[in-house]
């Protein structure tokens, strides 16, 4: 099982990412079935959160990340999933379970998750309307650290 982070701070980007620079895109399947390419949500400020159903964090947080899309639903904010370390079945029932509105994308080679050098469950991957990523969080999200990294995406 993959670790998970249970404070959130703000960890220095991993070599291979860089904040300031076009975050990796990618294109993959969600938890329903739906084909994904983040590359279609240029021109929104865009989240990526990297979870499974077994870390306790990634848990906790749904219920943040569902208040901060409605609040910030006007902005066009886009808030996507991606599995990793976990299968689809308990993901896809967990989701459907909390009522996350947002897509899920899997990772089952772990494409993705190499990609963003991703360390520990959650971390989350602020990204705004150009496509650039300025913020990445390792660990839970508290309000606070939302509305302060969001507002280097939002604008």
């Amino acid at each position: 099982m993959a670790a998970c982070a249970a404070g959130g701070t703000n960890q220095p980007v991993a070599p291979g990412i860089t904040k300031g620079q076009p975050a990796p895109t990618f294109t993959g399947t969600t938890l329903d079935g739906a084909a994904f390419n983040l590359a279609d949500l240029k021109g929104r400020p865009v989240i990526l959160n990297f979870w499974g159903p077994s870390c306790v964090p990634c848990r906790t947080e749904f219920p943040l990340l569902q208040a901060k899309l409605l609040q910030h639903a006007a902005d066009g904010l886009a808030i996507i999933g991606i599995l990793t370390d976990d299968p689809p079945v308990p993901a896809r029932d967990f989701v459907r379970d909390v009522g996350a509105t947002w897509p899920t994308v899997q990772d089952p080679d772990k494409a993705i998750k190499t990609a963003y050098r991703v360390a520990a469950r959650p971390q989350t991957y602020f990204i705004d309307r150009t496509g650039i990523l300025r913020v990445v969080q390792v660990g839970e999200l508290t309000d606070a650290d939302f509305e302060r990294e969001y507002a280097l995406i939002s604008q």
